[in-house]
């Protein structure tokens, strides 16, 4: 792997490491969860960003896929969202939020690692990633954490923005980052869920003025990055088939992904639960 060796501070690790897992996935961390832990009933660890998160009341309808992947899995796959808005690859190991994870997973887990929305940013050197370098360094900081702690780590591309061209053309917006990726998961022998490929062709079979049902436009805000509840259904639908065609999950922990579900009813939509307080900034 070339680029320059990452250096982490433990200091600020331990000192934010308590904040860093959402309430989802507190009962993980206990005694008592770990006591009870057994290989038929798994725990799936997301670690990523807003698009994948876990929302609160004063962020409705604003909704992370992260939070639909359970209408998908059996309810012997616990998931325990970990995501966070704004954080990149490099900012969530730097704030202590991978070692919350790694303090929590078991073996026969799993971690699901999806970043590169807030990886681009370039201004923001807290943020900011290199694709074929740090980036990839970063990310295997997720996969090597996993398998030390005899978990399946799993890589997930970057789910696309609601972007179309002139002509109605659904547009890539993540540059190298998926490609650096995909050739990561190929040289460390990952599972790799291509949520990039897959939803870039779901808005462009939806078209341009669809996708807007499935984003967060609202009265007041025309948002072509987070979801509302039908298009968090929706990506959540596809991490679930890629979860099974990948072989992740077998057949028996996989529901729903091949039914006539409507994204867009009160029934489906009805399911999703946003906490008490205030999203984390």
């Amino acid at each position: 792997m070339k680029g320059r060796h990452i250096v982490v501070s433990t200091t600020r690790r331990a000192t934010l490491a308590a904040l860093a897992a959402l309430p989802l996935a507190a009962a993980v961390a206990s005694p008592a969860a770990a006591r009870s832990h057994r290989v038929d009933r798994r725990t799936l660890f997301i670690a990523g960003d807003s698009t994948a998160a876990q929302k609160y009341t004063d962020a409705a309808p604003e909704t992370g896929w992260g939070m639909a992947l359970p209408f998908f899995l059996a309810d012997r796959i616990r998931v325990a969202n970990h995501a966070v808005n704004g954080r990149s690859s490099k900012s969530f190991v730097d704030e202590g939020r991978l070692d919350a994870i790694l303090a929590a997973i078991r073996p026969g887990d799993f971690l699901l690692v999806q970043f590169a929305h807030n990886d681009e940013k370039s201004a923001d050197p807290t943020r900011y990633t290199e694709p074929w370098s740090t980036y990839q360094e970063y990310l295997k900081l997720h996969i090597d954490g996993a398998r030390a702690k005899g978990a399946r780590p799993v890589l997930a591309t970057s789910v696309e923005r609601r972007k179309f061209d002139a002509d109605g053309n659904a547009q890539p917006t993540h540059g190298d980052y998926p490609a650096a990726m995909r050739a990561l998961a190929k040289e460390e022998g990952v599972a790799l869920l291509d949520l990039q490929a897959l939803s870039l062709a779901l808005w462009q079979r939806l078209g341009v003025e669809e996708t807007k049902v499935y984003f967060n436009w609202t009265g007041t805000e025309q948002d072509n990055t987070h979801f509302n509840p039908p298009g968090a259904i929706a990506v959540a639908r596809l991490a679930a088939r890629e979860l099974l065609h990948a072989r992740v999950l077998p057949a028996r922990d996989v529901r729903r992904v091949g039914d006539e579900i409507d994204e867009l009813s009160d029934a489906w939509q009805s399911r999703l639960t946003w906490l008490p307080g205030t999203t984390p900034a």
